[in-house]
């Protein structure tokens, strides 16, 4: 059991080595805040490595799912998993737009998740759709109303983005301050 242990171990380790090259070969970006600070700790070190290795591993799984799968399934708990799913959604609008309001960094962060969920939500509401008027309604909510909804939201996230770093140049000694970060106003686009 102690030999089991070890030989974990050291796979543990190979694998942090490995992913510790991988970050070292990857330079920080180029950007205005990381001139102020690099979040150097392990955790964020190894998270890039790991999160690449995630999607990586999802694309077989990806398909194994799709071959598998059955394409139809009842699901006892679907009204309330919409129900909840539509929760979450309207606190990431909520949130976006109290964020927005108050002119908070938060703002991008909030955008970014709300325009992932409705993405999300105009995915799933078109491909469970029965055909007929109900997939009607499903795409038209999709391409009038969601997507254009999450544009605005990575839209906003790109603009709170731009405004973090322009407040980072004004506060910088020698920062690039008219580089192509800088924007003068929220009116620019």
């Amino acid at each position: 059991m102690l030999g089991k242990a070890s030989s974990m171990g050291d796979q543990a380790r190979a694998l942090t080595a490995a992913a510790e090259r991988l970050d070292r070969s990857v330079p920080a970006a180029d950007e205005v805040g990381n001139e102020v600070l690099i979040d150097d700790r392990r955790i964020m070190r190894l998270s890039g490595p790991l999160f690449v290795l995630f999607s990586i591993l999802l694309v077989p799984w990806t398909i194994f799912v799709a071959l598998v799968l059955p394409s139809r399934q009842l699901s006892p708990n679907y009204d309330v998993a919409w129900a909840g799913f539509d929760v979450f959604l309207c606190a990431g609008l909520g949130a976006t737009g109290y964020f927005a309001l108050r002119r908070s960094r938060w703002a991008p962060l909030a955008a970014v998740a709300t325009a992932t969920m409705l993405v999300i939500d105009a995915w799933f509401d078109v491909m469970t759709s029965p055909s007929g008027r109900d997939l009607v309604v499903a795409v038209a909510l999709a391409a009038l109303v969601e997507i254009p909804l999450s544009a605005l939201c990575m839209f906003l996230a790109r603009r709170g983005q731009l405004v973090g770093d322009q407040r980072l140049e004004m506060v910088l000694p020698g920062s690039r301050g008219g580089s192509r970060h800088s924007r003068s106003s929220w009116a620019t686009p």
